[in-house]
């Protein structure tokens, strides 16, 4: 090999004008021939912006040298083409960036193909089996689920990507506008009758209640302070107007009322033979001493920032 050898080597580039960069690798044809590397996606950028090539690591001219070069491009840029906003590099390893999957994505539903050419019954037939044979994400244990999500949310959160980059009127738009396509298109949870809904509420209550997940991870000072988070910032039921949530109260009552769910899914003898139980139940605070029936003392623990686990009955 001499000095005029052709090379592999490793390159970076950067723009006079802006902060944007990208990494990449190249096998010469002759030494030092002219190459500003070979972007797709952003390509404009290379018209638009003054590149300059720094050239970071520079390999032998063998097969062993390309594929040691390859692995070293796939180190420098697997942390950041989908963590920072100023890597241009799409691709790494032979994996796509969150950009280009979503940008597929949108191409396959216009298109209708891949998952988006079947059917929904078909779609809800082949994740059942899935599950059934603990593959995908039924393969994952619980707990590595959750650490899994808990950790995608603080990422998006502090890099202000996916909802967390969103506005919160922008939220509400997006979530009104979602719920009215379902509403139309007849999916989402408007594919589902009233009975499906509350049977698949019931299961769900379960589930978290057994695996101590959703709202039952929560202590219930957490939830005061998740409440409160609302109230302050105008959240949730906090965003609507005294009279929208009247509204909406008796949309609720009278949605139940004709389907049959929550409490008009009991008769009226059983509604007053639960409420009777109930009254007659006597229950003791534990911090203070104070009895009275199980609601009521749900109230004046919650008054006075008690545990509402710190109870007992007495009958």
């Amino acid at each position: 090999m001499t000095p005029q050898s052709p090379r592999i080597y490793i390159y970076k580039i950067t723009f006079e004008e802006v902060l944007y960069y990208y990494y990449g690798v190249h096998k010469e044809k002759k030494f030092g021939e002219y190459y500003m590397g070979s972007p797709e996606t952003h390509k404009w950028m290379w018209d638009f912006y003054t590149p300059k090539k720094q050239i970071l690591e520079i390999f032998p001219f063998t097969d062993e040298g390309w594929i040691k070069a390859q692995e070293v491009e796939g180190r420098l840029i697997r942390p950041v083409y989908n963590t920072d906003k100023w890597c241009l590099n799409e691709s790494c390893g032979g994996k796509s960036s969150l950009y280009i999957r979503r940008k597929v994505g949108m191409k396959n539903k216009e298109l209708g193909r891949g998952i988006c050419g079947l059917p929904i019954e078909e779609r809800k037939k082949n994740s059942k089996k899935l599950y059934e044979e603990g593959k995908g994400i039924a393969s994952i244990s619980l707990e590595e689920r959750k650490n899994i999500s808990k950790k995608v949310g603080m990422k998006n959160k502090e890099l202000g990507r996916g909802i967390c980059g969103l506005p919160i009127e922008e939220r509400k738009k997006n979530g009104k506008e979602n719920y009215k396509k379902w509403k139309e298109n007849g999916t989402g949870i408007c594919s589902f009758t009233p009975e499906q809904k509350n049977e698949i509420g019931k299961k769900a209550n379960e589930t978290n209640k057994k695996n101590q997940t959703g709202i039952y991870s929560v202590t219930p000072e957490k939830r005061r302070e998740i409440g409160l988070f609302c109230k302050e910032r105008g959240i949730g039921i906090h965003s609507l107007t005294d009279d929208e949530r009247k509204e909406l109260g008796r949309k609720s009552g009278k949605y139940c009322k004709e389907n049959g769910l929550g409490i008009f899914a009991e008769t009226k003898e059983d509604r007053s033979k639960r409420a009777t139980q109930t009254n007659y139940q006597k229950w003791m605070c534990l911090e203070t001493g104070f009895i009275t029936n199980a609601g009521n003392l749900s109230r004046y623990q919650m008054r006075k920032g008690i545990d509402k686990s710190k109870r007992i009955r007495l009958n």
